[in-house]
């Protein structure tokens, strides 16, 4: 009875369609679930977003998880997190993230996650980095750390959206600088982010944890990726 009182007055509805979810769904209904564009990338080595680096910065692996579609339901989902303050759902993808590389394999000697830090003014006004929620998300189904100020921005920049390849790159390069100090040792670093269109920030990011140690691997993992 108090179960159903509180879906009276809390309802709980899928993200994607506006149903409402049973006792066992979350933040999706199965229909929606399966809806969800899966990439695959993560069962295999040269995927088109591990191409997209080639000859531009050495990655270990690079996966995504979904195709990212205009007027999708991952775009909502997308846009919930990062302008509507759903920090939850941000953790829930990140968690389906996180199982997918655990499946994959190629994930269990990472050191730690690094995700792609926001300018500090765009951090106040967001309440939170979404690729750090994203992160936290995978952690805890990898069991690896979080490093979530290990790299920083040095500049705020304008969004990447509707800009070209080269203006993408030209937007990033040399913003990103490793803060956490040199690592001694062999260590895998895990860059996480939410949608790679062209990779140029992910491609910066990358040569700034490489000067972080003279063993140090990076591979990359977004949430999603432009669907071409």
């Amino acid at each position: 009875m108090l179960q159903a009182l509180l879906q009276l007055f809390y309802p709980h509805v899928c993200e994607g369609c506006g149903r409402e979810l049973s006792s066992t769904e979350k933040i999706l209904c199965i229909r929606c679930d399966l809806q969800l564009p899966l990439t695959g990338f993560h069962k295999t080595a040269e995927n088109p977003a591990e191409r997209m680096f080639w000859g531009r910065v050495p990655m270990q692996r690079v996966s995504a998880g979904y195709f990212f579609y205009h007027q999708g339901i991952l775009q909502k989902l997308v846009h919930a997190f990062k302008y509507k303050k759903r920090s939850d759902i941000a953790i829930f993808l990140g968690r389906r993230l996180g199982f997918q590389l655990k499946e994959s394999g190629w994930a269990k000697d990472v050191t730690a996650l690094a995700p792609v830090p926001l300018h500090a003014m765009k951090q106040r006004h967001r309440g939170y980095n979404q690729a750090a929620l994203l992160a936290e998300g995978m952690a805890e189904v990898l069991g690896c750390r979080v490093w979530p100020h290990a790299l920083v921005r040095n500049a705020f920049t304008e969004t990447q959206t509707r800009k070209s390849r080269i203006d993408r790159w030209a937007n990033v390069e040399n913003m990103f600088a490793w803060k956490t100090g040199r690592l001694e040792g062999p260590a895998h670093i895990l860059l996480v982010d939410d949608v790679m269109t062209t990779g140029a920030t992910l491609e910066a990011c990358a040569h700034a944890v490489l000067q972080a140690g003279e063993a140090v691997r990076v591979s990359a993992c977004a949430l999603a990726c432009a669907a071409r």
